[in-house]
């Protein structure tokens, strides 16, 4: 009843009887974009409902960049009305899709004369009519096929007797037909287009090789080319690396260089540090000249490509006192009282060889446009990855506009963010736009530490966003396991990260088992970063082949080239964290076993999940040890498992079902 005070009557609302809720995947309600990588299927699902029980009909629709027209998946009803679906991402770039939904008349027809058949009504003619009447109406925009099959219909049932009628109605074409064709009068669309980033394969699966150019010779204290790391993309690539990581590139500054372990006054013939970019031969945009020329950059690029590689380069924004920038644009600095430009600071670390950027300043949008232009500048010359030193330190806004702005132009460009910081950091830098970000692994140490962490990054929203890269070392970085526990603790370690992770990665010197430390830090004695070093890639006790194995598994096994799909297993033993990895149906799965005390031998129990895994209780299977290629049989769900750092601190099974008449074995997928 209308309030005769109030002289302006109600209006109702637009009607919207279809209620769509709790679409998935999706990053914070759909604020940010949730990553895959071309050829997967994007599982979309979502609450539908409406009152009463007429049928709905309900897709996904979807678009990629460039897309002229949005394209249509179904989904289909399950149970307590969530509905799902899946649509294929065949390019990369960015795409949208949303969830559409409607009543479906004709199929609640449908429905209502399957109920009354079955319930013995006879006396069907007045719904034979309505049925013909909805036909009709589809039938007027119908074309093609589907518009043959509704004028066919519709013919055969002017005249036939009404079973004859009934049965032309329901045929399952003439469903079809009208699924497509039947006008959708209350059509409701989610309130709003979630966005999916897709990226090229690499973004989800590569193994990692970080080297210092100049450290490439094989004479002590001579600066390395980029020919030295041609001459050096065989050993490489053998290990099974397929990203090759350089350290900046760059002209050093002279002023206040650092000298060897980080001295604040350098001798004469120290080289400086990389990350001090730019001198009187330029800055951002130059190489150092003891490296060689921009074609000589070239030519890494393309032998790098010829192994199978890529060259992947770090991307550090700050100058040295002498960078140009600082002489041509001292506007894009941040000044002391004084006048003078203000050097970089950690508390109580300090960088007086480096001046950061100030991305605030009155200038600041001239500076971001001539960053873009660095960022371009090297991706015209081959160069697709780009390992970002310390985005944490730069606005988030920044980094959202410049990684968008050159998708748009290079969608195949990865940026892996290097920042080892706060945790909400590290989430908000990876959904506003990095491809993948390095993770707290190189921390995480005891089996609870890990399983957590492991569990964390995959089993939370954090999977639909942060891909984490497990670099077991970087320069900076000498983990205390890796001091103290010898050529075990860095298998061990490396066997964690290619099997925990689709991606990983290692800085040169890890494959020798290098791990003289700075006392008390995590500092690496006499680092690379300060100084030329000369190493025999090939003298005894390296690592390599062990490596190589590694990364072989995990070319050979879908499963490890994805973070989905971790299972922990039970064990009795805190030592020993025991995991089983699964991926698509029909691919083998992995069990790994790992030793986390890399001084002593350790043995356990291992609970293993056969349910899951599709393994009858009473069933004898097989394991391949990926290692060593020795071969076991096992039933049951326990497995005994002992493992000897000093043979090898790791075990890795391919689980295979043993067919004892036909003596050979077929694997188990999930």
């Amino acid at each position: 009843m209308t309030n005769p005070s109030d002289p302006t009557p109600a209006t109702p609302p637009t009607r919207r009887p279809i209620l769509i809720e709790h679409v998935a995947p999706s990053v914070d309600d759909g604020r940010h974009d949730v990553k895959r990588v071309v050829g997967d299927q994007l599982e979309v699902s979502a609450d539908i409902l409406r009152d009463g029980h007429d049928r709905l009909a309900a897709v996904i629709r979807y678009q990629c960049d460039g897309d002229g027209a949005w394209r249509e998946a179904t989904l289909q009803s399950g149970d307590n009305d969530r509905w799902s679906g899946a649509i294929s991402l065949d390019a990369i770039g960015r795409w949208r899709f949303t969830v559409a939904a409607w009543t479906d008349t004709f199929g609640s027809w449908v429905e209502e004369m399957r109920r009354r058949i079955a319930g013995g009504q006879r006396e069907l003619g007045s719904e034979i009519l309505e049925g013909r009447a909805l036909v009709e109406r589809a039938a007027t925009g119908a074309r093609g096929e589907d518009g043959a099959v509704l004028r066919r219909v519709l013919a055969e049932t002017a005249t036939a007797g009404s079973a004859d009628q009934i049965a032309a109605l329901l045929d399952t074409r003439v469903r079809a037909a009208m699924a497509r064709g039947e006008e959708r009068a209350d059509l409701t669309c989610f309130d709003r287009e979630l966005g999916v980033t897709v990226d090229r394969a690499r973004a989800r699966f590569a193994s990692w090789y970080e080297l210092f150019p100049r450290s490439q010779g094989r004479v002590a204290r001579r600066h390395g080319t980029f020919a030295d790391c041609i001459e050096r993309l065989p050993d490489i690539q053998r290990m099974g690396f397929d990203v090759l990581y350089l350290p900046p590139i760059h002209p050093i500054g002279r002023t206040n260089r650092k000298g060897r372990n980080n001295s604040l006054v350098a001798a004469p013939g120290d080289p400086g540090s990389p990350w001090a970019i730019g001198g009187a031969e330029g800055g951002h945009a130059a190489v150092h000249p003891d490296l060689g020329t921009l074609e000589d950059f070239s030519r890494l690029v393309d032998a790098a490509t010829e192994h199978g590689m890529e060259v992947a380069l770090d991307f550090a924004l700050q100058c040295s006192p002498d960078h140009p920038w600082v002489r041509e644009h001292p506007e894009w600095f941040s000044h002391r009282p004084d006048g003078s430009i203000k050097y970089a600071e950690n508390p109580p670390k300090k960088y007086q060889d480096i001046f950061p950027l100030n991305f605030a300043s009155p200038a600041w949008r001239s500076l971001w446009t001539e960053i873009l232009g660095v960022v371009l500048f090297w991706v015209e010359r081959g160069v697709l990855t780009f390992r970002v030193d310390n985005p944490h330190t730069k606005p988030l806004d920044f980094w959202q506009w410049l990684i968008a702005e050159v998708h748009r132009r290079h969608p195949a460009v990865i940026f892996l963010a290097e920042a080892f910081t706060r945790p909400k950091m590290m989430r908000a830098l990876a959904k506003i736009g990095f491809t993948q970000s390095y993770t707290y692994f190189t921390w995480r140490n005891t089996r609870e530490e890990l399983t957590e962490y492991l569990e964390e990054l995959t089993g939370t929203e954090m999977a639909e966003y942060f891909r984490g890269n497990f670099f077991v070392n970087t320069p900076d970085i000498l983990p205390e396991v890796l001091q103290r526990g010898g050529p075990a603790a860095f298998k061990m370690r490396a066997a964690l990260a290619a099997t925990l992770s689709p991606l990983w990665g290692i800085y040169s010197g890890f494959e020798l088992a290098e791990g003289d430390a700075v006392p008390g830090t995590e500092e690496y004695l006499d680092s690379e970063k300060y100084e030329i070093a000369a190493r025999d890639w090939d003298r005894p006790g390296h690592l390599k082949d062990f490596i190589a194995r590694l990364n072989r598994i995990r070319r050979e096994h879908a499963c490890l080239q994805t973070s989905r799909g971790i299972r922990f297993c039970p064990t009795d033993s805190p030592h020993v964290l025991a995991y089983v990895r699964t991926g698509p149906a029909g691919e083998a799965a992995v069990l790994a076993a790992v030793n986390l005390d890399p001084w002593t031998p350790r043995s356990a129990q291992v609970d293993l999940p056969l349910a899951a895994l599709g393994i009858p209780p009473d069933e004898t299977y097989a394991l391949v040890e990926l290692l060593t290629d020795v071969r076991a049989l096992g039933r049951g769900p326990t497995l005994a498992v002992h493992l000897d750092p000093a043979a090898s601190p790791a075990a890795i099974w391919r689980l295979a079902r043993w067919r004892r008449r036909e003596q050979h074995f077929e694997y188990f997928s999930s």
